[in-house]
């Protein structure tokens, strides 16, 4: 009866969420009306059809007002998180005819704010599909921010445990329903002034928006095939710079902005963590492309810290063909995909966090050799002190995390290179694997529509495994594994099984 209650208390949150969901998706509606794409009115109102249809029929399921267990809220999640991406396909399949899984593809990358695309042409795509692109990553990128406020809870421990699931341990404010509805407000005003500073580079309206909704949600979809190098302006680059960094930082920045403190985010360590790893990243970037490459000065420069920034950011926005690079800068890309950016912003990526974390931890560990065992070395890290049972925790979860990504990353490597015979080379493979599972979509060019079912599978894993950061994955797993354990080898089973055998032995 325990898990039948867990299980409707899944299937009622995913429900008000799906709700939740069915009414946002009608926006693109706007675009459609605005464009006249009427033809494209039933493509485009199956997404919210089926989220509403959903959600009506999910939250009928009879549920008990209680806090769930924290695995059950992880479970929610993940369970969410891949619903939405096979709804938010329809619009691909009945508006471009494209298959079912590249449609799930192209909106997992979108929810995701991942940028790998399946569009054979994105120039020739209506209007209304672009925006409903953006409008993913928009809302993907924030959008555990809806997923909090459409839950209804009133103890906020689900809540909290939903903010920390995606690398967002926030403590901003007491009433998180509170806090969720501020974040949209401020979300919405940093979109539209950077769409204000990107339009000074000649950028239409149309495409500023877009852009700038892509960019701040850290994702890669452009309205053009070619990308950023359709415009192939300077300016814009440089004034896109600020809006990935914006989408990296944490979000608590500007909560600390609004309330008048202005010189936090400059004054906190994460900050500066992430601008002296882009300015390093850069630096070094560009004088490889310069030497190993043979760019000149100022190409080298250009390409070289746009995509160093847009990578450690896990912006899926390129200026240059990363297949034409050497091995060595696109090595050091890789890196800063893998690290991302920081926790509790729209990043993905391991997050800065526990890089830092992983460092302290080991200087904390080594300098530990070189004492007496009776001497207690204090562990600190950003500005407290903890117990040295809780550091060996903290420690051993976040090592847990990045050798998780590790792991999955060389595991999605080999199956690919199995799976798909290509001129690409390994560390190209790599690096798309990386890409996929930091939620970037900076792409050398190996994930195309072309590309076996197989493959694609695969990434539509790596970027829902991403998203959720590992551990919700393996907690619903290991639910399900337990659940089934639990129905083979119950006890009556087993008792079942004892008492056929008795009877089986007793003479005739």
């Amino acid at each position: 009866m325990k898990r039948l209650d867990h299980l409707a208390m899944i299937l009622h949150d995913v429900g008000r969420i799906c709700r939740f969901l069915g009414f946002i998706s009608l926006v693109p509606l706007v675009v459609l009306a605005i464009f006249h794409e009427w033809y494209l009115l039933l493509p485009m109102a199956s997404a919210p059809v089926v989220f509403l249809a959903t959600g009506l029929l999910l939250t009928r399921a009879p549920t008990r007002d209680f806090e769930p267990p924290v695995s059950m809220v992880l479970v929610a999640i993940a369970i969410t998180w891949f619903l939405i991406a096979l709804v938010g396909a329809l619009p691909f399949v009945f508006g471009l005819g494209m298959t079912y899984t590249d449609s799930v593809f192209e909106a997992m990358s979108g929810w995701t704010s991942t940028g790998f695309t399946m569009l054979a042409s994105v120039d020739t795509t209506p209007k209304t599909l672009l925006f409903w692109r953006s409008f993913m990553q928009w809302i993907g990128g924030i959008g555990i921010i809806a997923f909090g406020i459409s839950i209804r809870r009133k103890n906020p421990v689900s809540l909290f445990t939903i903010f920390r699931s995606e690398g967002k341990p926030e403590d901003l404010m007491p009433n998180l329903m509170s806090t969720g509805w501020k974040m949209w407000k401020i979300y919405i005003f940093l979109t539209c002034i950077f769409t204000g500073l990107v339009m000074i580079a000649g950028i239409p309206l149309w495409d500023a928006v877009n852009l700038v909704m892509i960019t701040i949600a850290t994702g890669g979809f452009t309205l053009h095939s070619a990308g950023l190098a359709y415009y192939n302006n300077p300016l814009l680059e440089i004034l896109l710079i600020p809006v990935m960094f914006a989408g990296a930082i944490p979000f608590k920045m500007y909560f600390l902005m609004y309330r008048g403190r202005m010189d936090a985010m400059f004054r906190d360590n994460t900050v500066r963590l992430l601008i002296l790893i882009a300015l390093v990243g850069s630096a070094i970037v560009s004088l490889e492309l310069y030497i190993f490459n043979g760019l000149s000065p100022l190409t080298a420069l250009r390409q070289g810290a746009f995509i160093s920034v847009s990578g450690l950011c896990t912006c899926g926005l390129q200026n240059a063909d990363l297949h034409l690079w050497s091995v060595i800068p696109l090595a050091v890309i890789s890196l800063l995909v893998f690290i991302g950016g920081a926790m509790g912003s729209l990043a993905g990526g391991i997050k800065v966090n526990r890089i830092a974390l992983a460092y302290e931890g080991a200087k904390w560990w080594f300098r530990r050799f070189f004492v007496s065992s009776r001497v207690i070395i204090p562990f600190r890290f950003e500005g407290r002190t903890l117990s040295r049972e809780m550091s060996e925790m903290e420690i051993s979860k976040n090592m847990l995390v990045i050798a998780l990504y590790v792991f999955a990353i060389f595991i999605a490597t080999i199956l690919c290179m199995h799976l798909y015979i290509t001129m690409f080379r390994l560390d190209e493979v790599l690096f798309e694997c990386i890409s996929a599972l930091s939620n970037s979509g900076i792409t050398v060019g190996f994930i195309t529509g072309t590309s076996p079912i197989a493959i694609k599978w695969i990434f539509i894993f790596l970027m829902w495994l991403g998203r959720l950061e590992v551990v919700p994955v393996i907690i619903m797993a290991m639910s399900i594994a337990k659940s089934v354990k639990q129905e083979l080898f119950t006890e009556p089973s087993v008792q079942a099984i004892a008492s056929r055998m008795r009877d089986t032995d007793e003479p005739a």
